[in-house]
């Protein structure tokens, strides 16, 4: 069946609008190389914003989505089937997990993980125990739940009253926690190892270390956002394990399916005896085709020598930014783990991330950005040192037409 030529007008005429998307409509990827409509050729460093974990068109997901296609698409759940069994007993084997709840996007995993915390501490302490510790500047989600835990004001505002009981101390500031957490009221306190929407920020060895033993202390669960850092982003499979902190409760989504929207729930088999049957729940949390999906991811990048690809990747990409940005005095550092990454405007470009990232698009590079003061890289885990360098020489193009 034919259809009509789109474009980027249609978008204002039939969309909601609360995106405001580029003006190229990206139709065709391969690798780590994306086309528009037009035919134009862009590298990709954005990677569907820490999504596209294997780049675009992977051989493997398209031949995982294909088999399983062929197969089962969906079952209620009713009932159970084997691509989500398999890959719940693979996350457990390769994580701190014994047990996992399989949902659709990062943000239900959050509400999944607050809500486990809070119904964990009315099992086992009352009513009374159920405020979460979150962090300023935070991102969860935009139910209004997980952006009620998150830190950030302004995906809240007109959205209001919020639920209660949510409280938010200063990231990489354990005194700031000290004086919230409460033995007879703190349930959880939820972190993400590396604050992504708000300017890729990590947190500190002795930071995470501290909150996982205030959360003993105080009889709370600590509970790591891993939406963005998880599924080898940093090099490792979750960041926990780069800082050897290990959580109660784990979320990760992004690039758990490589593109195709899946999303889980890791936790142990003390705290998810909490979630008996019909407390929590999710139509399509489980689905066949996304879980075939995310084994194929999964079984790729937890491979070691994936790993230290991403490693190597990231030192290239890092210093090769730091370079330009030094050249040109444009950024201050570059921090980030792995294949996360920030590049932090100096003071004379404060506010201005946006024009990197449509300049970049001018010259065939795709960047993204967090906040508006830093210029964010989440490629593929997999991008070749030719792609990496070709990108590093299309972004300073774009650099040095926006400095003209």
């Amino acid at each position: 069946m034919n259809r009509e030529p789109v474009s980027r007008e249609l978008f204002d005429e039939v969309m909601v609008p609360n995106y405001a998307p580029c003006n190229i409509i990206p139709v065709r990827g391969e690798g780590s190389r994306v086309w528009d409509q037009e035919g134009r050729e862009f590298l990709d460093l954005q990677g569907g914003i820490a999504v596209t974990s294997l780049g675009h068109a992977h051989p493997g997901l398209v031949s995982a989505l294909q088999e399983q296609s062929e197969k089962i698409w969906h079952l209620s759940n009713v009932m159970t089937n084997e691509p989500a069994l398999r890959l719940a007993k693979t996350l457990c084997d390769l994580t701190f997990a014994e047990r996992v709840f399989f949902a659709n996007s990062g943000a239900e995993a959050n509400e999944a993980a607050f809500k486990l915390a809070r119904r964990y501490a009315w099992d086992h302490f009352g009513p009374e125990k159920h405020e979460i510790i979150s962090f300023k500047n935070a991102f969860h989600g935009r139910t209004l739940f997980t952006v009620s835990v998150g830190g950030q004001h302004k995906y809240l505002e007109g959205f209001e009253p919020a639920p209660g009981g949510i409280k938010h101390a200063d990231f990489n500031d354990l005194d700031s926690v000290k004086a919230l957490i409460s033995k007879e009221k703190t349930c959880a306190v939820v972190v993400e190892p590396i604050q992504g929407e708000s300017g890729v920020l990590p947190a500190t060895q002795e930071f995470l270390e501290g909150l996982r033993q205030l959360c003993d202390e105080n009889d709370a669960l600590l509970v790591f956002d891993e939406v963005q850092t998880g599924v080898g982003r940093t090099g490792y499979l979750y960041a926990y394990q780069m800082y050897g902190v290990t959580p109660d409760i784990l979320s990760s989504a992004k690039g758990l399916g490589g593109g195709f929207p899946v999303s889980a729930m890791l936790t142990t088999a003390k705290v998810a005896a909490s979630l008996t049957v019909g407390t929590h729940g999710s139509t399509y949390g489980g689905n066949a085709l996304a879980c075939a999906v995310a084994q194929k991811v999964i079984d790729t990048v937890s491979q070691p020598d994936i790993l230290k690809t991403v490693q190597a990747r990231s030192e290239r990409l890092r210093h090769g930014m730091m370079d330009i940005g030094e050249r040109h005095g444009i950024f201050s550092e570059v921090r980030g783990a792995g294949l996360l990454l920030g590049c932090v405007l100096t003071e004379k470009w404060q506010g201005r991330a946006k024009d990197f990232l449509a300049a970049g698009l001018e010259e065939g590079v795709m960047v993204l950005v967090a906040g508006a003061n830093v210029v964010r890289l989440a490629p593929s885990l997999i991008i070749s040192e030719a792609d990496i360098d070709e990108a590093l020489e299309r972004f300073e193009a774009a650099v040095k037409k926006l400095l003209a």
